[in-house]
């Protein structure tokens, strides 16, 4: 049997800072009078910030998927990606098979699409010869909820990732909430500050270059948003304030990230601009 490189993880938490319940910080951004056509901001303190500014091809390494997968090495290609998209927002899904059988799953292959209609995709790896469990119940019943996971309930969130038998309830697993759903049949998670409920729109399978089938992205069309109410900033309509959410991202191998900092960059404007840059010529002839 091959022994892991790696020391046990309770051994490795045992010496890490424990869970700090900090508050939640809005601050500068990296360089506040940064201007059009600055490059690398000025934030030299920045941990390996001359790496970003080298931009010397020698430092680079070329992967080529396709000839990795061909040597059998596709686990390479889903660890480099899981390892640099990163921070990923997780779909904690909650489904039913065509007999009532609950699942509760999470999912970091998640993002939105768009807002009219309302669609988000889940993509799931295959199993074996067929689908995982959350992705077969999907398919044959056409409902389903995303839950969005937050620091209360990681650990609950995380453990339903188990590779239990199908006949496994997650659902107790877990120690999560049931609340019944309106317009799907799978219950929502009680403890989430949200959850939408969604109905199968599209079904994409995932071909390989070898003609085979090793996934399916999903796309659901959000019917109903459940959002607890203390979410909403006062005066901004359906605006939410993610200290309160306190999401949970998804990182490379068994890591997750949190949001406790943030900083604000206002998007720019190329009429501002050009009277910016009109505004200068300006200046600059009258003091010739």
């Amino acid at each position: 049997m091959a022994h892991s490189s790696h020391r046990p993880l309770p051994e490795v938490q045992a010496e890490r800072p424990p869970f700090d319940a900090v508050d939640f910080v809005r601050e500068q951004p990296p360089q506040l009078d940064w201007k059009r056509g600055g490059g690398s901001n000025d934030k030299k303190d920045l941990l390996n910030h001359d790496a970003f500014t080298a931009c010397d091809a020698s430092k680079f390494t070329a992967i080529d998927p396709a000839e990795r997968i061909k040597e059998g090495k596709a686990a390479e290609i889903y660890k480099l990606m899981i390892g640099i998209i990163v921070p990923r927002p997780i779909a904690f899904v909650s489904s039913m098979d065509a007999e009532g059988r609950k699942n509760l799953a999470p999912f970091s292959w998640f993002q939105m699409l768009s807002q009219n209609p309302p669609l988000v995709m889940v993509s799931f790896a295959g199993k074996g010869k067929g689908d995982k469990d959350t992705a077969a119940n999907i398919k044959a019943t056409k409902g389903f909820v995303v839950n969005i996971i937050s620091e209360p309930f990681v650990e609950a969130a995380n453990f339903t990732s188990i590779d239990a038998p199908h006949e496994v309830n997650e659902w107790e697993l877990s120690g999560l909430t049931e609340m019944p759903s309106t317009v799907v049949k799978p219950p929502r998670v009680g403890e989430a500050a949200v959850a939408m409920e969604c109905e199968l729109e599209h079904e994409y399978p995932l071909i390989a270059d070898d003609g085979k089938r090793t996934g399916t992205v999903l796309f659901g069309r959000v019917k109903l948003f459940h959002v607890r109410s203390d979410l909403f900033i006062e005066g901004q309509g359906t605006a939410t304030d993610i200290a309160k959410l306190m999401p949970v991202s998804r990182l490379g191998g068994i890591s997750y990230g949190r949001t406790t900092r943030i900083y604000e960059l206002e998007r720019p404007s190329w009429a501002k601009v050009e009277e910016e840059e009109k505004s200068n010529s300006g200046a600059g002839q009258s003091q010739l």
